[in-house]
């Protein structure tokens, strides 16, 4: 199993205090040349929100409530 680094745990408590829930996925793209992380929250109420993280500054990118469950 591979760790999560200093940063990229930073980066899931910052989400997670945006977005409070259970993290159900996590990993790390490419958008538009940027790398980020990409957070996957199961809210309380049985919602799915994904997060974006700039892996470099730390900066929440996006907040989208997902629709779709694939």
């Amino acid at each position: 199993m591979v760790m999560p680094s200093n940063n990229q745990r930073v980066s899931l408590q910052h989400a997670m205090q945006r977005v409070p829930g259970q993290i159900i996925h996590y990993g790390m793209d490419m958008e538009n040349g940027t790398l980020v992380y990409e957070i996957f929250i199961l809210t309380a109420q049985n919602k799915i929100y994904e997060v974006e993280v700039n892996a470099k500054t730390g900066v929440i990118r996006k907040i989208e409530e997902e629709n779709d469950f694939d």
